[in-house]
């Protein structure tokens, strides 16, 4: 007995939507610390947009963008990953990107750095532009 074409596209749509839906699951949520090895499998390997923080913890402006940071992980959760470098304890990662002032902002996607942030800008701009670059 042959399938009937409306049930056989039925299937095909779910099953699109669960292999999405896992996809979706398997991506970090919160901010992650990062060091060289978490950092290239993080850019390498994700599917989804990476925003990664360039900051120090004797930085002021650092301190005051942390919870911006937090509160975009939030809510971008599932289609950005959030990762926070510390350039003090991975200075060759902060030296290969050309990291020369912090809090410094770079997003990533397809493995390719494609906006650069410099400074505290504040929820509203972080969040502008990584709305730019989200998976849907």
């Amino acid at each position: 007995m042959e399938d009937d074409p409306e049930l056989k596209r039925i299937r095909e749509k779910k099953l699109k939507e669960l292999m999405e839906q896992q996809s979706k699951s398997q991506i970090p949520v919160g901010v992650i610390h990062m060091d060289s090895a978490k950092f290239t499998d993080s850019i390498k390997n994700s599917k989804v947009p990476v925003i990664i923080d360039y900051s120090a913890q004797w930085c002021g402006p650092c301190r005051m963008m942390a919870p911006i940071f937090e509160r975009l992980a939030r809510d971008f959760a599932g289609k950005v990953v959030f990762g926070k470098i510390d350039v003090d304890e991975e200075p060759e990662i902060a030296r290969s990107f050309g990291i020369t002032a912090v809090p410094t902002f770079i997003i990533f996607k397809d493995g390719k750095p494609v906006e650069r942030v410099l400074g505290a800008v504040g929820y509203d701009r972080l969040y502008q532009i990584l709305n730019k670059f989200k998976e849907e």
